[in-house]
């Protein structure tokens, strides 16, 4: 619909029609009138009136997809769309809990995590950072568990370890007034290849001159979590050496237990948790219980029965992913304190499992204290931020806002070198590139108790403010608005719901719409009663075409030109002013390229485009003239030089209608024609000489036939009658022999037998 307006008449009764007509989607054009001449009044009247036609209903213009509502704001306003009509979610976010961070730790549960629960509501593809601020607080709970190795080769450091609890709970102090240490003990498996499982070897697996000498185990929970130094000091002398057999032990099942057993060690819920494994061995890992037969994986959960770890010969050992997994959920940060034999293995463990440190131990383990301490010192002076559970489509890049800042990553943020009671923070941006609803992931420091939970939502709906008219009359009366679109009744379709089904269904409609059952109208326009309504382009101009499958803008360029400048373009396709050719009306019109020596056009067998020849299949530029891959014309053309020359071969009650058309013959002593010599056997089984040259087009020959054939001469009678006798007779007399030889042999064999019998007859006689 457009209204033409030059001028306007001052006569109401003229606008008002105007006006009508317009509704009705007609053109209007009133008289020609100077627009000062028409009376106040009447001009308000009409302003308003076009004022009201861009309304949010009647943004789109006709041919327009309502997708064109959706744009930048510059663009919006641009096109006439109001400041105040334009909806634009803004991100929000929203902290739900956000306690202040704690000095000291002097209360039940200390706050270093700031805020603890936020809410984001922002737009898919948009970011949202905010600010997460840690504090150490001074004297944070320590709890610490010494997993100790008992296998043979750690019997002098068990003696050291005996008198260790003094110095330990003194370097702790230094650290905390609320420290407590536990105590375990672990070796192997005990089945065989780990284990000696001789009854005697099992009760006593050390050296015959050792009396204090536990049974085997694999692993053994001695002392829950304590604060008290001489439950610790006793527990730990009541301690044997124990033994096994490979040098391996089954420390990995032993810290893995200590994670997931927290209520039988004795976790605090807000501490730091320790565990210190002191071992002058490697570690066994999943896979390993194979030697043993041991099949079924390890499940990451609590098998302790009277302190003893019950499945320790029926379940695999935990991978070194399990085992960093339960570390890092139950927040548990571990030491190893290992001699220098194992140090680099152990380094490359703890470079799997985050927020661990490694120790060198001296050869009596005298140095454990000052180890635990320095380690403890490196590690709680870092601090890692991460996340757990994030939802897919969610990216956060954490950026560390400290003196000793790591780079911003996307998985972690880290400040090294902080002190107790130095505040730091870490600005985190949270993206989401699709659409979710309540999405809850959980940021939290590595070691540390404390999280904030964040709860993540996005606008993917606009926010409209519908009339709540059911049939309003923007939609026809059949239908309502939503978001300045129809939502039309049941029984009635289209843009402004202005086709009513009928009989049809909407299927029915929707597919007559369809180009070989493909999408609707290409995508391009909207189905209004069962017949395609094309978009507009993004230029201005629209689709066209029964199913909008056309459009005048994505012809071939030249020159950056679409059709060179020199052509409209039309459905994809070129079509070139005057005197230029090509798919992008690149050329002018031109044939000298395309002339051959005769003067022809590309010798008949192409066209000539661009002032290049275009062959036919199998002919060769530059000219068309050879043709590597055709039948060999000496043989198709065989028939009709037999019935043209000699009146014979298969095309001999028809030779004019076959072959005149296609080949010029001519009868010869001797050949002119060099180009193609030819020498085929015709029906007859005469040698057939002819030279064939190609004329213009590509089934037009010249022939010049050699008027004598090369036939064969006839056989002669008298020699075959002859030698067919001689034949015959020659087989009789062979036969004749044969048959000769046959008796000859046959009474040799009688004479012989006769001989014997004569000699029998005689020493008879003698007798």
């Amino acid at each position: 619909m457009r209204v033409l307006i030059d001028c306007l008449s001052y006569s109401q009764q003229k606008v008002t029609l105007c006006i009508r007509m317009y509704i009705l989607g007609k053109n209007c054009l009133l008289e020609t009138r100077q627009m000062s001449t028409l009376n106040l009044k009447y001009r308000i009247y009409f302003v308003t009136f076009f004022v009201l036609l861009r309304s949010p209903q009647n943004f789109t213009k006709a041919g327009e997809q309502d997708a064109v509502r959706c744009d930048t704001q510059t663009q919006l306003i641009r096109r006439g769309c109001k400041r105040e009509e334009i909806i634009s979610p803004e991100n929000n976010l929203k902290i739900v809990q956000g306690d202040s961070l704690s000095t000291l730790s002097n209360q039940p549960e200390p706050v270093q995590l700031s805020p603890q629960k936020i809410s984001l509501r922002q737009r898919s593809g948009h970011s949202t950072t905010f600010s997460v601020s840690f504090k150490r607080a001074e004297g944070y709970p320590v709890d610490l568990y010494y997993l100790m190795d008992l296998s043979y080769s750690m019997k002098d450091d068990l003696k050291n370890v005996k008198e260790l609890g003094k110095d330990l709970f003194a370097a702790l102090n230094t650290i905390t007034k609320y420290a407590q240490i536990g105590f375990g003990a672990f070796v192997d498996k005990t089945v065989l290849p780990y284990t000696n499982i001789n009854k005697e070897k099992l009760l006593k697996p050390c050296d015959e001159n050792d009396q204090h000498c536990q049974a085997a185990f694999g692993y053994r929970h001695v002392l829950n979590m304590t604060p008290s130094e001489d439950e610790f000091k006793n527990k730990v002398t009541e301690q044997s050496i124990s033994g096994n057999l490979d040098s391996p032990e089954g420390s990995l099942d032993a810290m893995m237990q200590a994670a997931v057993c927290g209520d039988k060690i004795g976790w605090r819920n807000s501490s730091t948790r320790l565990i210190v494994l002191t071992t002058d061995a490697g570690f066994h890992m999943a896979g390993d219980g194979k030697l043993a037969g041991i099949l079924e994986p390890n499940d990451k959960q609590c098998y302790m029965e009277n302190n003893l770890y019950s499945k320790s010969s029926e379940m695999d050992y935990p991978s070194v992913g399990q085992l960093a997994m339960q570390l890092e959920k139950n927040n548990i940060q571990p030491i190893f304190a290992v001699t220098k034999e194992v140090e680099n293995v152990y380094k490359q463990l703890s470079k799997m499992i985050p927020k661990s440190e490694v120790g060198v131990l001296s050869s009596d383990s005298k140095n454990v204290v000052q180890l635990i301490k320095s380690a403890y010192n490196r590690l709680s002076s870092k601090v890692t931020l991460t996340h757990d559970n994030l939802p897919a489509n969610v990216r956060v890049v954490y950026t560390p806002k400290c003196d000793h800042a790591g780079p911003p990553g996307d998985s972690e943020g880290v400040c090294d070198n902080v002190r107790v009671g130095q505040e730091i923070s870490f600005d985190v941006t949270v993206t989401a590139t699709s659409c979710m609803e309540d999405k809850s992931f959980t940021i939290r420091p590595l070691g540390i108790k404390d999280t904030l939970t964040v709860t993540l939502s996005t606008n993917c709906e606009c926010q409209c403010v519908d009339p709540q008219n059911s049939s309003h009359p923007h939609c026809t009366g059949k239908g309502q608005v939503s978001c300045g679109i129809c939502s039309c009744s049941e029984g009635s379709i289209g843009q402004f719901c202005e086709c009513s089904i009928g009989a049809k269904d909407e299927r029915t409609l929707r597919a007559s719409c369809q180009r070989q059952n493909g999408t609707e109208c290409e995508g391009r326009g909207d189905c209004v009663c069962g017949r395609c309504k094309c978009h507009t382009t993004e230029s201005g101009s629209s689709y066209h075409g029964d199913f909008c499958e056309c459009d005048d803008e994505h012809c071939e360029k030249f020159l950056n030109k679409l059709c060179g400048g020199r052509g409209k373009c039309n459905c994809g396709k070129c079509e070139c002013d005057g005197g230029y050719e090509g798919s992008a009306c690149q050329c002018r019109v031109s044939e000298e390229g395309c002339r051959t020596l005769n003067n022809t056009v590309c010798y008949g067998r192409g066209t000539c485009k661009c002032n290049r020849c275009e062959c036919r299949e199998g002919y060769q530029n530059p000219r068309c003239q050879t043709c590597l891959g055709c039948t060999d014309p000496c043989q198709t053309k065989l028939n009709c030089i037999e019935c043209l020359g000699f009146e014979s071969g298969p095309f001999k009650k028809n030779c004019t209608v076959a072959c005149s058309k296609s080949i010029y013959h001519e009868m010869v002593d001797q050949s002119t024609i060099q180009s193609r010599k030819c020498q085929q056997k015709d029906s007859d089984g005469c040698w057939i000489k002819f030279n064939l040259d190609q004329l213009v087009g590509e089934d037009n020959y010249k022939a010049e036939i050699l008027k004598q054939r090369d036939c064969p001469e006839p056989p002669s009678v008298t020699a075959i009658i002859g030698g067919s006798i001689a034949s015959v007779a020659l087989i009789g007399i062979l036969l004749l022999m044969l048959i000769k030889l046959l008796i000859y042999m046959k009474d040799l064999k009688e004479f012989r037998k006769f001989e014997n019998e004569k000699k029998k007859s005689k020493w008879a006689e003698v007798r």
